[in-house]
């Protein structure tokens, strides 16, 4: 047994990109949806932001969820974009 036999890959749309990542199974429905929310965060940001690109809009997403953490609904959503940043460089390089 590999240390991968409990991922599994999905596919996220984030900011108008494609990502497919290795998950936990059991942690897949709870990245989706806080992907959700931070892409519904993002086109938010962009209705009343102009002139940024979509970097800085997941910069700014990801700063406003940090500074929510206060409950701990926040603090795993935080978490988990944490970790979803983390697979998202790793795909990009």
């Amino acid at each position: 047994m590999t240390q991968h036999d409990d991922l599994t890959p999905i596919n996220l749309w984030l900011a108008g990109r494609s990502y497919r990542i290795l998950v936990k199974k059991t942690e897949a429905d709870r990245i989706r949806h806080s992907v959700k929310l931070a892409d519904e965060k993002i086109m938010e940001l962009k209705q009343t932001y102009s002139g940024k690109d979509n970097q800085d809009f997941l910069a700014m997403c990801l700063l406003m969820y940090a500074a929510d953490s206060n409950g701990e609904d926040s603090i795993t959503i935080a978490d988990d974009l944490k970790k979803l940043n983390e697979e998202l460089d790793k795909a990009l390089d």
